[in-house]
């Protein structure tokens, strides 16, 4: 078979890069397919055409920082939601350098231990 072959150069593309291909099978941690990758984006994709009429280019950048903090939320188990209406109605009575207590995962801490104090 000639190197040249799109089949071999698959096989040299794998072999150069074996430690990183076999990983999965010491780390249960590593996931075989990106599944949960795609499924993360697929808001994006739905949403693409909706975000072709932000406005301007501005109006873009606002959204994407929104979006941002949505996901993060999330991905710090926070209920988008509740956070984002407790951060704007907090927002101006916290000083500058307090103002990373209102990041999602500053914000669980305070809320688990605000509903321990009231249960």
């Amino acid at each position: 078979m000639s190197t040249k072959n799109p089949v071999a150069q698959a096989m040299n593309y794998f072999l150069r890069r074996a430690d990183t291909f076999t990983r999965f099978l010491t780390d249960g941690r590593i996931c075989l397919t990106n599944n949960a990758a795609e499924r993360a984006l697929r808001g994006i994709a739905l949403g693409r055409k909706a975000w072709l009429f932000a406005g301007s280019d501005r109006g873009g950048e606002r959204a994407a920082a929104m979006y941002s903090l949505i996901v993060t939320a999330r991905l710090n188990d926070v209920d988008p939601q509740a956070w984002l209406a407790d951060v704007l109605a907090r927002i101006n009575d916290i000083p500058n350098p307090r103002l990373h207590e209102l990041l999602p995962w500053h914000w669980k801490a305070h809320q688990q231990v605000h509903n321990t104090i009231a249960a």
